[in-house]
């Protein structure tokens, strides 16, 4: 009776165990079935075509606002300066009474010969003019200073030589000089036209760059000791190959470049490429030479191995 009764609780035991397995036995067919799925789904990517339009490459360089001819005015006499209707920045034109000077001489006896005859008009005051017309970037004295002769009263800048001086590494002579026009970028994002004009015959010993005057026509002011982006074409190509920078895949030395191309509408295998030049966006692909109608994967691509399964969700348009 005893052995009959272990018989049975052995066999309940081993039917529990059984009951147990087979639905952990179904989760990992589960499992493996859609690890399939998503295996036979693929990588979702995006896809592009090459662009075949212009593409350029361009040096940016820094130029530094600067007017190249200042005016200095002076004191004629020894004085006490008796008014000044100017201040740092104000516009004059040539010919403006900028200060007027009393000589020491003319306040000690001016009130003294008055005294003495009525009808003498004696002040001994010499008025000081602008001699060109530009702002005031400087003033060194105010109304009620004492000056001497040949002392400087303030500086005028030329308006009509304010220019933009590039500082242009010598090396990058033959990529300027041969250019008439340039594009310049303002810190605040306002952009200009440039033409190049003179060099200067000096390089800094320091940086080997040599000043190039750049000359603007701008309607607003713009201050000195402004440093402005200047963008010099380097190379252009009229017509080019070329993929977004996405796209471009590379090793850890960058020593060799691939894309991802498809060759079916689920599979993309990896093809070798030669790049060219680079732009902000897009990057010049010399060899091998693509189809209009070749797929490219730009997205998604990262990690892919060759001859990967993917799933095509948007198309992009080509971006010169």
């Amino acid at each position: 009776m005893r052995n009959f009764f272990i018989i049975a609780l052995a066999a309940t035991f081993l039917t529990a165990c059984g009951n147990a397995a087979k639905p952990a036995a179904e989760g990992k067919d589960s499992t493996k079935a859609e690890t399939k799925d998503s295996v036979e789904e693929g990588t979702p990517v995006t896809v592009t075509t090459v662009d075949r339009s212009g593409l350029n490459d361009y040096i940016e360089l820094n130029a530094v606002s600067a007017f190249l001819q200042k005016s200095y005015v002076k004191a004629t006499a020894n004085g006490y300066l008796q008014s000044a209707d100017v201040y740092p920045g104000k516009y004059v034109e040539a010919g403006q009474t900028l200060f007027t000077l009393q000589t020491k001489e003319a306040r000690s006896i001016g009130n003294s010969i008055k005294l003495l005859d009525s009808t003498l008009k004696f002040s001994g005051v010499t008025i000081i003019k602008a001699n060109q017309h530009g702002y005031l970037t400087q003033l060194n004295h105010q109304s009620g200073d004492y000056v001497q002769d040949g002392e400087q009263l303030a500086v005028i800048s030329d308006r009509n030589s304010f220019v933009f001086l590039l500082d242009l590494p010598y090396e990058l002579r033959p990529f300027v000089l041969g250019k008439k026009n340039v594009e310049m970028l303002l810190p605040d994002g306002t952009k200009l036209n440039g033409a190049i004009g003179p060099v200067m015959p000096t390089v800094d010993s320091a940086s080997q760059t040599q000043n190039v005057v750049i000359r603007i026509n701008s309607a607003a002011a713009i201050p000195e000791n402004l440093i402005a982006k200047v963008r010099i074409v380097k190379t252009a190509k009229t017509s080019t190959q070329s993929l977004p920078k996405a796209a471009l895949l590379t090793d850890e030395t960058e020593s060799s470049f691939w894309v991802m191309k498809l060759i079916d509408s689920a599979t993309a295998v990896k093809i070798p490429v030669k790049k060219g030049i680079e732009t902000t966006n897009n990057v010049e692909i010399l060899s091998p030479l693509f189809s209009p109608t070749d797929k490219i994967i730009v997205t998604g691509n990262y990690g892919l191995p060759d001859t990967a399964k993917v799933k095509v969700e948007a198309t992009k348009e080509a971006t010169p």
